[in-house]
Formats: C-alpha cells, structure tokens, sequence
C-alpha cells in the first residue's frame, strides 16, 4: 500500500515536472521566435525603405533635370512642375514614404553599433502600447521630421533581453548613433551625456541644444522604476 501510494505521488511529481519543463520550452520558443519575427521584418522595412529613398532621388534628379532643360527653352511652368514634383513641402522629413512596418508609417531609422540594433522609427501620432512593442517611436516633437534643428526625443523598450533600448545602460559618452530620415540624410550623433531620472520627468524633453541637432533616447531601467536618458550630438 505504501509502496503504491510512493509511486503515484512520484508520478504526479513527474507529470507536474514535465508540464512545467514544456511550458518553459513553449514560453521561451515563442519570445526567440517574436524576436527573430520582428529583427527579420524590420530589416525588411529598412531595406524597402532605403530601396524608396533611392528611387525617389533617382526620380527627382530626372524632374530636376527637366526642369532645368525645359526652363532653357522657355517652355513649363516652374511652379506647377515643382509642386507636382512633391517639393512642395516645407519639411522634407516628414512621413510620406509610403513604406509601413507592422501597419506603422516609416519615418527613418536608427543604427547604434555599440548595441547591435537597427530599427524603424515611427512617428508619436502613432504612438501606443503596441507601436513601443515593434519600433522606436519618435516622441517629441510632433511637428517636425527626424535630423531637424533641435532636440529629437526617440523611446524604446527595454525587454533586458537586447532588443531595442535593452542595451542602451551600456553606452559610454563617444558611442555612435546614425539617424536616416526620408531624404535619405544620415546624420552621425555622438553620446555625451546619461543618467536615470523619475519616469514623470520631462523637462529633457524640450531642451535648448543652442542651435544644434541633438536627440534624446528614453527607455526604463531594469527594475522599471526610473527612466534611463541618453543625451547625444550631432558630429
């Protein structure tokens, strides 16, 4: 009796083990899966994304080349061809590619090799729990394109698994970070300054960089308790 009540109880252990063993298999299978998911369609849009800004230009040097030619022979309207031409515009950074990523506009993308990552950036109007979950967001502010005069403010998750701002606890003052907005502009920005503050503090946010393109990542710490900043200028 005894020796049948031991083995069942050690049955039950067992079955309890392995349930617990292949729910662990099944949870991390799925996040190495979520993570591969997401790096392969990012760099999907990255790529559309460099492949648009190339045939754009491509395009746009045949408009300009026609106007130029056509205004030699006196025979276009300057101002109704570069209106047509999408020129019109007074922010050249704003979204307008037409290449989405996870049902989000594109508006550039970043590049940190300190901590291997590259992404889309979004824009805030899209900004929600879901967007921060597949791309950086661009914050602040809302009015104006990547690679502008000013302070950029760019949020990311940390997932401590790194992925997206996971890492950024590691950069040191000097590191690199590269920005390409929808002209196709890379600007190189150098860290110079980081800390932690109280996730409720924002005052960084509009900061005077004295007539300088800077930007501003934000992202929680590891224990989620403050906001990690990391200040960084163009070079």
């Amino acid at each position: 009796m005894f020796n049948n009540k031991y083995s069942k109880t050690l049955t039950i252990i067992l079955v309890l083990v392995i349930v617990i063993i292949l729910g662990l298999l099944i949870f991390f299978g799925i996040n190495v899966y979520k993570k591969y998911y997401i790096k392969q369609a990012a760099t999907n849009a990255i790529e559309e994304f460099d492949n648009k800004i190339i045939h754009d230009g491509e395009n746009q040097n045949s408009i300009d080349n026609t106007i130029i030619l056509n205004d030699l022979i006196g025979n276009v309207d300057l101002n109704t061809l570069y209106q047509n031409s999408g020129n019109g515009n007074s922010s050249s950074n704003k979204p307008g590619t037409g290449v989405t990523y996870m049902g989000y506009d594109v508006i550039g993308y970043i590049e940190i090799p300190a901590t291997d990552i590259k992404y889309p950036i979004i824009p805030d109007y899209q900004s929600s729990t879901n967007s921060l979950n597949v791309a950086i967001v661009m914050l602040y502010p809302s009015n104006k394109g990547l690679n502008e005069i000013g302070n950029t403010v760019l949020a990311g998750h940390n997932y401590r698994d790194g992925t997206f701002f996971s890492n950024n606890k590691r950069l040191q003052n000097g590191d690199k970070i590269y920005i390409t907005d929808t002209s196709g502009n890379k600007v190189t920005y150098e860290v110079y300054k980081k800390y932690e503050t109280a996730a409720n503090e924002g005052t960084y946010m509009n900061r005077d960089t004295e007539g300088r393109r800077e930007i501003s990542l934000t992202t929680c710490t590891d224990d989620t308790k403050q906001r990690l900043i990391i200040w960084a200028k163009e070079v």
